[in-house]
């Protein structure tokens, strides 16, 4: 959402706090912006999930992050392996889990006290076409295709099959990463196992897509906060990424070991990234 971590610290600085209008919200103390850089990460652990990034086949990706690891053990850091046994199951695990939350939130978008209205015609006058063209017209694909996925994780019959299995698998990884971060204070991956798709690439193929995020869902499905930062480029100039992990309410540990990863990148202050078409 930014260009440089910097940024993304000033930005996470405003938004981050108690809000007394947000129930979900936590009174925590926000980290000074400032007081993180310049970062200093000498001695510091950094997790890496080898056994996942196995299964990592673009030669492009997994040499990108191997340079990302090297740069941050020049600077200090420490590499530990760790174990994340049930990340494997994170994406279908995800995609059961939104959907059936985006089926039970976006239920209220129906067209009658906010949000998006169909006009109405003189021969389709009647509430529950007017509920269906404003659902039909207000939601784009995806977020349709999502809906009706959740819909039907969430019928009579499927709940346990499927919504409820979902969730004590996620309870599963949210324990590997507890694990993990007993003995680490970040866990670094790729940010997808794949480089950036081009636009409309994969538009008739939703799957593809799903499965590109196996590594950055595990932050939804736990909580932890996480953050990924330009690692390069392929040889055709798809952009690549490097994503870190962290503790609950750490997002300084994270903002500290992406702007010293910033600042080394030879290719990051060789060619800065908004310079790059």
């Amino acid at each position: 959402m930014t260009l440089t971590v910097a940024d993304a610290a000033t930005v996470f600085q405003v938004i981050a706090g108690n809000d007394p209008f947000d129930a979900t919200s936590v009174s925590l103390e926000v980290p000074d912006a400032k007081s993180i850089f310049p970062g200093e990460i000498a001695g510091l652990r950094i997790g890496v999930p080898r056994l996942v990034l196995e299964a990592i086949n673009n030669h492009e990706v997994r040499q990108a992050f191997d340079t990302a690891l090297e740069i941050l053990v020049e600077r200090g850091a420490i590499l530990v392996d760790v174990q994340l046994p049930h990340i494997e199951y994170a994406v279908p695990v995800y995609y059961l889990v939104a959907p059936a939350e985006a089926s039970s939130n976006l239920a209220r978008y129906d067209g009658v006290r906010y949000g998006f209205r169909a006009a109405s015609k003189h021969d389709q006058a009647d509430l529950q076409t007017m509920y269906e063209r404003t659902r039909d017209e207000g939601f784009g694909p995806e977020v349709k295709r999502r809906i009706m996925l959740g819909t039907y994780a969430l019928s009579a019959g499927y709940y346990d099959a499927y919504y409820l299995k979902a969730q004590r698998i996620r309870s599963l990884i949210k324990t590997d990463y507890e694990h993990a971060f007993e003995t680490v204070e970040a866990i670094a991956m790729p940010t997808t196992p794949e480089p950036a798709f081009r636009i409309g690439e994969h538009i008739d193929d939703p799957l593809a897509m799903y499965l590109g995020d196996i590594f950055t869902v595990s932050a939804n499905l736990t909580g932890l906060p996480a953050l990924s930062v330009p690692a390069g480029f392929t040889s055709t100039r798809l952009p690549l990424g490097l994503q870190l992990m962290g503790r609950p309410f750490d997002e300084g540990t994270l903002l500290k070991i992406a702007e010293v990863y910033e600042q080394a990148s030879p290719w990051w202050r060789e060619q800065p990234f908004k310079q790059i078409p």
